[in-house]
């Protein structure tokens, strides 16, 4: 027999789905607003005449999007910094959280400490800086170079750039999660602790491996900041979410007032509509991707976050 719902209950279920269906209207709607930035011309958008479908829909913003070489290259640096490096932040975040997860390791508690410290205090912005650049002048020395500027420095985005201590403490909670007898019966078969790892704990741990590896993929695709702070004028080398930075920057009147006057001069294309077509190819990556590992987050999340 259905139960009946009180008045109480009533009310709080039509105001939580009220709220969630505002919160996901405001989740959605930047990105149906691109789109239909992305079709409409550079005037209707300059005119605030675009609330959800494009206005005078043309196509001359892609077109001008896809006839810019620069755009490609630095989406192909990017296509590089995410599979490289999210390959590259895999490896070692694997192998210190699986080491992380063994109470035989002489200091564990010490090095889960210095860990989770990191994620309570920062070091700031100065200091990180300077510890990027120390690495590019090692980078650089083994190179063969004469300081950090004349290497590529989309290395160093990749091997500097990659550690997250959350993402450790993920794996090292999934990894705590299997079974130690299931490890036991493999050193006794004779498997080296190389095999356990690879043949035993990824195996078990995929659900949790698969979502750092999309937390890692989508912080490598997005990465903006540091990138744009280490490569200030090698553009050639710039991730596309920088080209795109120093795009509105110059084309448009996002961040500052273009100069309009008789000595200034716009190109009719290259303006905010062209911006938005450059947003909307910039994510396409990430929604052909994330439907194929949506089905491991909630679950990785679960087994690497939650600790019996």
């Amino acid at each position: 027999m259905k139960r009946k719902m009180e008045v109480s209950e009533l009310i709080f279920k039509i105001i939580a789905y009220v709220l969630l269906i505002v919160f996901a209207v405001m989740c959605v709607y930047p990105f149906f607003y691109a789109i239909g930035s992305a079709f409409s011309s550079n005037e209707a958008v300059l005119q605030g005449k675009v609330i959800l479908w494009p206005m005078g829909v043309q196509g001359e913003a892609f077109k001008y999007a896809f006839n810019r070489n620069m755009f490609w290259v630095n989406y192909a640096n990017t296509l590089f910094l995410a599979f490289v490096g999210t390959i590259w932040c895999l490896i070692y975040s694997i192998l210190g959280a699986y080491a992380l997860s063994k109470k035989r390791l002489l200091g564990r508690h010490g090095f889960n400490f210095f860990l989770v410290f990191t994620m309570w205090f920062a070091a700031g912005i100065v200091p990180q800086y300077l510890n990027y650049q120390a690495t590019g002048n090692i980078m650089a020395s083994i190179a063969g170079k004469s300081n950090w500027q004349q290497i590529d420095l989309k290395w160093l985005v990749v091997l500097a750039m990659g550690m997250n201590a959350t993402n450790i403490i993920l794996l090292r909670n999934s990894f705590e999660g299997v079974p130690s007898e299931i490890e036991e019966a493999a050193r006794i078969d004779g498997a080296t602790e190389m095999q356990i790892l690879t043949k035993v704990y990824i195996p078990m741990s995929k659900a949790t491996i698969a979502t750092v590896a999309l937390f890692f993929g989508i912080s490598r695709w997005n990465g903006y900041f540091w990138a744009m702070r280490v490569m200030p004028e090698r553009n050639y080398s710039w991730p596309v979410q920088v080209y795109i930075r120093d795009f509105i920057d110059k084309n448009t009147g996002l961040i500052h007032p273009l100069d309009t006057s008789e000595s200034g001069w716009r190109n009719p294309f290259s303006g905010e509509s062209v911006v938005y077509s450059m947003v909307i190819l910039a994510i396409i990556p990430i929604l052909v991707i994330y439907p194929f590992i949506q089905k491991y987050f909630a679950k990785g999340v679960n087994m690497g976050g939650v600790k019996e």
